[in-house]
């Protein structure tokens, strides 16, 4: 396994993880935007624009997320 999988595996596995957990609090939110950015990173490293581009859209549907639901805890 090269380095560019070894990456996006981590990458993608954190991404689900967080998603997994995005009910428990906004932070989970927070690294389920960084991980999307992260993969998009990756996409775009092996050569796939399209997936690369969907998660940037991924990354900024996070973001509103997250900026929606720490104002609502109260943070």
């Amino acid at each position: 396994m090269d380095t560019l999988t070894l990456f996006g595996f981590i990458t993608l596995t954190v991404m689900l993880a967080f998603y997994a957990y995005e009910d428990k609090s906004h932070w989970c939110v927070f690294g389920f935007m960084v991980a999307c950015a992260l993969a998009s990173v990756y996409a775009f490293l092996q050569g796939s624009v399209p997936f690369g581009v969907v998660e940037i859209f991924w990354t900024i549907v996070a973001f509103k997320r997250w900026r929606a639901r720490r104002v609502s805890q109260g943070a």
